[in-house]
């Protein structure tokens, strides 16, 4: 008559064992640790604070209008090229991407 075997029980092989052996070693080992400091006094003029006063600086952006092999996608309101149009209907332009 066969034995029944659990198949859901860890099965213990000899690396397993082995593995036990090392790993009680490491116990008696020295300490080793490592301190790593990031404090690079260079590095605090390039970094701003999120509530950092902005009113006295000024963008300025080319603003290019839309030609005429464009169209502006009605999902995702991106300007694309008119090869990218997939779908026009009621007035709705839909690029590739929001199809």
């Amino acid at each position: 008559m066969p034995t029944v075997s659990d198949y859901d029980a860890r099965r213990v092989t000899e690396a397993d064992a082995a593995d036990r052996s090392t790993l009680g070693e490491l116990g008696t080992m020295p300490k080793l640790t490592t301190v790593l400091v990031d404090d690079d006094p260079n590095d605090s003029p390039f970094f701003e604070l999120p509530g950092a006063d902005l009113s006295g600086e000024e963008l300025s952006v080319v603003v290019i209008p839309q030609r005429s092999d464009e169209f502006t996608c009605s999902c995702c309101f991106l300007v694309q090229h008119r090869n990218r149009l997939r779908m026009s209907s009621g007035g709705r332009q839909i690029c590739a991407d929001c199809i």
